[in-house]
């Protein structure tokens, strides 16, 4: 969830930047290409790398025995 809030931060910070800077060339900084869903499309990449991410860590830690949820010392 962090990551995906951090994602979504970002693509409003950028957007908000972009339109203040310079609203004539907002879209072009933005590099959107004319794709308006450009923003969502970004925050379902890092959905999609936080949840592989977490697949990952839970098949390493299986397999070495370790708990894959923090546990103290």
């Amino acid at each position: 969830s962090l990551i995906l809030a951090q994602s979504g931060l970002f693509e409003i910070i950028e957007s908000v930047v972009a339109a203040f800077v310079s609203p004539e060339l907002g879209n072009a900084y933005l590099g959107t290409q004319g794709d308006e869903w450009d923003a969502q499309k970004d925050m379902t990449s890092a959905f999609g790398g936080a949840a592989l991410a977490m697949v990952f860590t839970f098949a390493i830690s299986k397999g070495s025995g370790k708990s894959a949820i923090l546990s103290t010392p």
